[in-house]
């Protein structure tokens, strides 16, 4: 145990000026928003076209559910992401981690466009996307931890829902850029040459996108709470036991809360169109369109609900988020199956500003869980652990359902499940304590907050 003097204890966090706080919250968005086109970007193409390319079985429906199971690959690495970097943020510093990740993912998603599919170099092709998807995840599985303490320790701690809530418009924004980019090449090219050679543009881009984001994070200096755990010596030599030895039930409520936003993004984000397309027999960009609609709104909506849930008890939005959650399959549905695009693209609207209530609030509520010394490495466990049992096997088990019933009813009630979980979660929690920031807590104390 770390035993700092009593002054350096209560030495204050140095907090920069605003314009530090700008940076930062610009760095935290953009940065997450490009990891994210890279990670949305594959899960679209898995959805449209990877079945046919990289797992051809003559039958479309098996070729769908080994595309998604690579998908579930980024998902099942993402812990390994989140122990090395977790432990390396609170032991070395979260910029540095923080450029690592990205420059991970932006490789590997570079040379995904590169590769040769299956028709050229048989079993090779499938086994080379299931590896560079794997070292994707390490990196987004590193990345989300990181980025909500970028911003979150640099603003007021009063205040954390709304500076937090940066890294939550990633996705949204990373998904809406990833989207339109397909659709703008579906739209551009007949579906050969899309097939054929257009889906690699989406992926060759992020090159250029990625070398954006390193130079806004190059720019930073490391958070203001970490440089206080530095000067006051409290930075943890362990971290990932620590967690588990004494953060056991923030850790849990941490998981439990992210499986129900996770497993309904995967539905209105990526399932939906396979639904749309295979079930409705939608055009594909009827179904980018929509999910491109919903997506759009969401970069407004998060940080409207992080900032709500600085107004309001936190975990009580979570939660009236989760029941709505649960409740809105049992609408969507029919008014998709009407064929309608009018009223998929309003089912997908309303599911993803759902989804807004809860991941508005839901990098604050995760981070605050966990002491500042040890919130890095909580942070990404439970980020990581909740996307296995979320995010991961979410669009397999949609597929498996489906096939399995032909209903969309076993489909609702799996997402109804899912939002039951996180509202056990968010019950589990506990409120924020603001003051933590203002005087890191010390490896001594850690016990006694936990």
């Amino acid at each position: 145990m770390d035993d700092a003097p009593e002054k350096a204890q209560r030495a204050p966090a140095p907090h920069p000026d605003r314009s530090g706080i700008r940076r930062a919250f610009l760095a935290s968005l953009t940065g997450t928003a490009l990891e994210w086109y890279d990670f949305a970007v594959y899960s679209a193409a898995a959805a449209l076209v990877f079945g046919d390319l990289f797992f051809p079985t003559g039958d479309s429906y098996t070729g769908t559910l080994l595309a998604f199971s690579t998908y579930a690959v980024g998902y099942l690495s993402r812990p390994l992401g989140g122990l090395v970097f977790g432990r390396l943020g609170d032991v070395i510093g979260r910029k540095k981690v923080l450029i690592a990740t990205l420059v991970l993912i932006g490789v590997s998603t570079f040379v995904i466009g590169l590769l040769p599919t299956y028709a050229t170099a048989g079993v090779t092709a499938p086994i080379a996307l299931v590896l560079l998807r794997f070292v994707q995840g390490v990196g987004v599985g590193g990345e989300w931890g990181g980025a909500v303490l970028l911003s979150s320790e640099y603003g007021d701690p009063r205040r954390r829902g709304f500076y937090a809530s940066a890294a939550q418009i990633g996705p949204p924004a990373g998904n809406l850029l990833a989207n339109g980019v397909l659709a703008a090449l579906g739209a551009l090219l007949t579906e050969d040459q899309f097939n054929l050679w257009g889906w690699r543009v989406a992926f060759l881009l992020s090159a250029a996108l990625v070398g954006f984001g390193l130079w806004t994070r190059a720019k930073l200096e490391e958070t203001p709470v970490f440089k206080a755990m530095t000067a006051e010596q409290s930075r943890p030599e362990a971290p990932v036991r620590e967690v588990l030895a004494t953060q056991r039930r923030a850790l849990a409520a941490a998981i439990l809360s992210r499986v129900g936003p996770d497993v309904l993004y995967a539905m209105f984000t990526v399932f939906v169109l396979t639904y749309a397309t295979g079930e409705l027999d939608m055009s594909r960009g009827s179904a980018l369109a929509a999910v491109l609609v919903g997506s759009g709104l969401q970069v407004f909506l998060i940080p409207l609900a992080g900032a709500l849930s600085d107004r309001v008890n936190r975990r009580v939005l979570y939660g009236c988020g989760a029941v709505g959650a649960g409740l809105w399959p049992f609408v969507f549905f029919p008014l998709a199956n009407t064929r309608t695009w009018i009223l998929l693209a309003l089912g997908v609207v309303v599911g993803l500003a759902l989804h807004s209530l809860m991941y508005g609030p839901q990098a604050a509520f995760v981070a605050e869980q966990f002491t500042p010394r040890l919130r890095y490495t909580g942070s990404s466990l439970a980020y990581t652990f909740a996307g296995l049992i979320g995010g991961a096997v979410a669009p397999l088990i949609f597929t498996a359902l489906l096939g399995t019933f032909n209903s969309w009813v076993p489909l609702a009630l799996y997402i109804a499940l899912a939002a039951a979980v996180t509202v056990a979660g968010v019950s589990l929690g506990r409120d924020a304590e603001p003051e933590a920031d203002v005087r890191p807590v010390t490896a001594s104390e850690t016990a006694r907050v936990s």
